[in-house]
């Protein structure tokens, strides 16, 4: 059936032969100092516009993930919370030093290492930017920056709202409101308020019900905008999400049936606050972006994944429960320059962050077998955690000139990290890194076209410490603590708009990791799986290369079509302690991705959909050796629209592929405890309506 999908896709576009379209929408890139048109980027950068956000049915990042190529994501539970681009991103963070090497930024705030309450009602704008970002974000920004843009107060009154109803009792409502709140509108604000609901992909068999994995999302989000004078303006943000999600994932028998006696949970609520203040001066603009965050995280799950029944006759019981809390604060004062009639423009800036979390953990459990005179063997281990950080940094940009069309861009940051970390097992570390990164580019601006572009840019990524292990006496306590981690980006590539219906960017990227920080696990106690200890170490080298590429084009009135590809090639190098994977790729690295898509409109208000989502096969973990399989998921919609109303019947993954998002090896099943390859199932078929009503 695929294929024949496949080759009617393809039809299509052939027999498109309509000579008049209607022009692209210029694209806008938000995330850097000054906004600009991203043909004149001089990085690789991938943008989702607001229509293609609210055609989505599920409002969430993780689903628009599957567009964009060289992305990938690990998602254990619930929400995905952690990111990879070009194969570069953490895959969990259960214990140790909460670093990142994805940027994660909603309006400016940085919630990296918590994408799991980017829900997607009434944005703006999503931008992927792909290579390292030290110049712009610093230490959390080593494989790039995923940044998200909501929308802005009006001066005119409007409002949206959407209602979504899908099978496994989906159930979605939002509203947003806006406008000005003085007669000289001098203040502005909007209102978002948005209800997620969903019964979850899993059927809990020995429970009999069919909501272990729900999700129950609340997103609300206030927005004020002050004009103090003429020069100066504030923005307030007010937001909380609270995302309150069960977590009965994992199977035996990978299949989409659980049987655990105990689910878990792996909620999140983060609430923020921040402030924007903006003042102009003859040379320059005053910026100062303020925020400070506080999140509270339950994340516990069924460790045996089974219960009394399906263990017999052998005793078999574990849960683990992990509270977090996290308490962020970021100050950032720039200058940027208004040098309109000069050569040269620049930024000059510093930026302080802040972060405290502690975590308190709850392991119990008990194992028995039954020819075992003298069990069964229970087990309580509780433990509490302190960690605290600081990063100071001071960076600067200047763009300049060099002759008509060519300019030179050099941006520098320095920065020192601080890191203090104890628990109640009389673990001890206090460590710092001083870092240096930045960019060096140099665009040549094609009138009316575009821009080509060659950069070469040095991210990195602080160290950290392993926490368990020099408890346990197996590792040498010199490998306690590991280095920072950096990464020189080459790339060559070009942004351009080919016509008033075109829009098209290629891109070559080379990237050699220096001091590479790799993720290794081990089970203890085979008897446990409470008892895995997680060791980071610093492996000599590694090389990522490859490619990407998107076109995006109106056809004619009735047909468009987008097109995006991504290749990646990823090895591990010269790691001493682990010479059976030295020459592999790394994990969660597919080598291929890609995601395509027509709209066609059989008359002006009605249009069908479908779009084509696929990776290649990747490595699971740098652990063991098991890889997913390639998939290619189908998505369609079809979509009327009459005056301000919009309504939608959409399918996801159309001909119920199965495909794995993640995968553990390990042995999970009495007695034997046979190392076993798990595999986390990705979202099977499901469909539904969706209407929309702007006003």
């Amino acid at each position: 059936m695929n294929n024949i999908i496949y080759c009617l896709y393809i039809l299509v576009l052939l027999v498109s032969s309509s000579i008049y379209a209607e022009e692209v929408e210029e694209i806008i890139i938000k995330a850097d100092w000054r906004e600009a048109p991203i043909t004149d980027g001089d990085t690789s950068t991938f943008v989702l516009s607001d229509n293609e956000i609210k055609a989505q049915p599920i409002k969430h990042f993780e689903n628009l993930s599957y567009l964009i190529p060289n992305l990938n994501f690990a998602a254990s539970d619930s929400r995905a919370r952690y990111f990879q681009i070009r194969g570069i991103g953490e895959r969990s963070g259960y214990l140790g030093t909460p670093n990142s090497s994805v940027g994660f930024l909603i309006d400016d705030v940085d919630y990296s290492g918590q994408g799991g309450i980017a829900t997607l009602f009434d944005v703006d704008q999503i931008e992927v930017i792909r290579g390292p970002q030290a110049s712009r974000i610093g230490a959390n920004a080593l494989a790039g920056l995923i940044y998200i843009k909501t929308k802005e107060p009006t001066e005119e009154f409007e409002a949206s709202s959407e209602i979504n109803l899908g099978s496994y009792n989906t159930q979605s409502a939002g509203m947003a409101l806006s406008g000005p709140v003085t007669k000289n509108k001098d203040v502005k604000f909007r209102f978002v308020v948005r209800q997620d609901q969903s019964d979850g992909f899993r059927k809990n068999l020995f429970l009999n019900k069919s909501d272990t994995s729900r999700k129950d999302e609340l997103t609300l989000r206030l927005k004020i905008d002050f004009e103090l004078s003429e020069t100066s303006n504030s923005k307030l943000l007010l937001s909380s999400v609270d995302m309150d999600d069960p977590a009965d994932i994992w199977t035996i028998d990978n299949s989409l049936n659980t049987l655990s006696d105990r689910p878990g949970m792996d909620s999140q609520k983060t609430d923020t606050l921040g402030y924007k203040y903006f003042k102009k001066f003859d040379q320059f603009e005053l910026q100062s972006f303020t925020s400070t965050t506080d999140t509270f995280v339950v994340f516990s799950y069924d460790a045996d994944w089974g219960n009394s029944e399906s263990h017999a006759p052998y005793t078999y019981d574990y849960f683990s429960e992990t509270l977090r809390d996290r308490q962020s604060f970021n100050q950032e004062f720039r200058l940027v320059s208004n040098s309109n009639n000069l050569p040269f423009s620049w930024v000059l800036g510093t930026t302080f962050l802040s972060l405290d979390e502690t975590n308190d953990r709850q392991d119990d459990g008990i194992y028995g077998d039954p020819s075992d005179p003298f069990g069964p063997y229970e087990s309580l281990t509780i433990s509490s955690s302190d960690y605290s950080s600081n990063n100071l940094s001071f960076f600067g940009n200047i763009d300049y000139e060099l002759a008509k069309d060519l300019v030179i861009s050099l941006g520098i940051r320095a920065e020192e990290w601080k890191a203090k970390y104890s628990d109640t097992n009389n673990e001890n570390f206090n460590l710092s890194n001083d870092m240096f990164g930045g960019k060096v580019s140099v665009s040549y601006l094609m009138e009316n076209i575009g821009n080509a572009y060659l950069s070469y840019a040095k991210g990195y990524k602080q160290g950290g410490f392993n926490v368990g292990l020099g408890l346990l006496g197996q590792v040498d306590p010199n490998e306690l603590e590991y280095d920072p981690e950096y990464l020189t980006n080459y790339e060559l590539g070009i942004n351009s708009k080919i016509s008033d219906f075109t829009d098209l960017s290629f891109n070559i990227f080379y990237s050699q990791r220096e001091d590479q920080q790799v993720l290794i696990s081990t089970q203890v106690d085979p008897n446990d799986p409470n008892t895995f200890v997680y060791l980071t170490q610093n492996a000599a080298e590694g090389l990522n290369y490859g490619f990407e590429g998107s076109i995006d084009t109106q056809l004619n009135d009735a047909l468009s079509l987008f097109l995006n590809l991504g290749y990646l090639e990823t090895e591990i190098k010269n790691w001493a302690s682990r010479p059976d994977i030295e020459g592999r790729e790394q994990a969660h690295a597919p080598k291929y991705s890609f995601s395509t898509g027509v709209e066609y409109y059989f008359q002006e208000n009605t249009s069908f959909e479908i779009n084509f989502l696929g990776k290649s096969g990747f490595y699971y973990s740098d652990s063991h050796n098991n890889k997913s399989d390639s998939y290619v998921l189908t998505n369609a919609a079809l979509r009327h629209s009459v005056d301000n109303w919009v309504i939608d019947v959409w399918v996801q993954n159309l001909f119920d592929e199965y495909y794995s998002t993640r995968g553990f090896f390990f042995g999970n099943e009495a007695p034997d405890f046979i190392d076993t390859l798990y595999r986390r199932h990705g979202d099977p078929r499901h469909f539904g309506l969706s209407v929309r009503y702007d006003f």
